[in-house]
């Protein structure tokens, strides 16, 4: 059993992640300010801690009490970011203070009295706008938006810090997180944003009754369709490759990986898959592009296939929008509005 602390664990992604490490019998403490998440939506039974990232006296004295109780902490997997690239391009100052800053008293505190094994919630958006496709861990680094360079930086001192100081660090760079997790007790977890701002959730949000209709922010890129085109990983395969990655730093210091299905959906393909998972015909509007968002956005996975071991359940992007669907319609009913 390993004890491990997962920021932002109260989230979508960190929450899967949890409820998946507690599982397999190990034992995680979420770390969160819950500013993104919701408490009821935390897996049960896995103890709660609310703070701040930037605090860094705060989870000094977390691991100082693991390791005076003879408890210490085996690892930490760090999810908790501040995650829209359009916003990093309005507002690029807090993402450099939440996702760059913070995680330095993060990296601090693990060297003062902390584990020495870290897992990181990295992306892809770190590539930019790839020079080649599928992208593969090699590829330039140029990120076109301030929220890829955000944990582009973290990367640069997790590298300097595994020299210097031997921390080691499994870095997991993907796209598009998608679908709700499929447990022993059904779908009890999905995409819960507030604001939401994420294509699937929003197009299920028109089938709802939600929304009126969907925006898609340009038409006109160098695309079959002409909308950009993501690669769209499931929830449930990605927290599978983080405790590969997590087993992985039991041999390496350093991993790289980058985590897609490996082909990418059009916005257009998105919303004609929801139509054919929901039976609505959700309307589209179309809205001059966003800054900082490149045409196509899609990761090879060939080297975490190869290397971890990790194997992708959900392939096929119905089904990746199907157990969406049926979240959405658990968490807010068949039919429901906002009014």
């Amino acid at each position: 059993m390993l004890k491990l602390l997962v920021t932002g664990g109260a989230g979508y992604i960190g929450g899967t992640v949890a409820a998946l490490l507690a599982s397999k019998g190990h034992k995680p403490i979420i770390f969160d300010n819950f500013s993104h998440a919701r408490r009821d939506l935390a897996p049960s039974g896995v103890e709660l801690i609310e703070g701040e990232l930037a605090d860094r006296p705060a989870i000094e004295r977390i691991f100082t009490a693991a390791r005076d109780q003879n408890q210490p902490f085996d690892a930490v997997l760090h999810f908790a970011a501040l995650i829209e690239a359009g916003e990093s391009m309005a507002r690029p100052e807090i993402y450099f203070r939440n996702n760059t800053a913070s995680t330095l008293s993060l990296l601090e505190a693990m060297l003062a009295c902390g584990p020495r094994r870290l897992v990181f919630s990295s992306t892809a958006a770190v590539y930019g706008d790839p020079q080649s496709l599928p992208i593969e861990e090699d590829a330039p680094l140029a990120p076109t938006n301030a929220y890829g360079q955000s944990k582009l930086l973290v990367e640069q001192m997790l590298t300097w810090l595994n020299r210097i100081h031997g921390l080691r660090f499994a870095s997991l760079r993907y796209f598009n997180v998608a679908g709700a997790d499929e447990g022993p007790q059904g779908i009890t977890r999905g995409e819960a944003h507030e604001p939401e701002t994420h294509l699937i959730p929003l197009v299920l949000d028109v089938a709802l009754g939600r929304r009126p209709f969907i925006q898609i922010f340009g038409d006109d890129y160098s695309t079959p369709d002409g909308t950009c085109i993501r690669d769209y990983i499931h929830v449930s395969d990605l927290a599978e490759a983080h405790l590969l990655a997590l087993e992985g730093l039991a041999a390496k210091d350093r991993l790289i990986f980058n985590l897609g299905n490996g082909c990418g959906f059009s916005v257009r393909e998105v919303i004609e898959s929801a139509r054919r998972v929901t039976g609505h015909p959700i309307p589209a509007e179309i809205r001059p592009r966003r800054p900082g968002d490149p045409a196509v956005l899609v990761a090879s996975s060939a080297k975490a296939i190869g290397e971890l071991g990790w194997q992708p359940g959900y392939t096929d992007l119905d089904e990746i929008v199907r157990t969406a669907w049926v979240w959405q319609q658990k968490r807010y009913g068949a039919g429901a509005t906002d009014g």
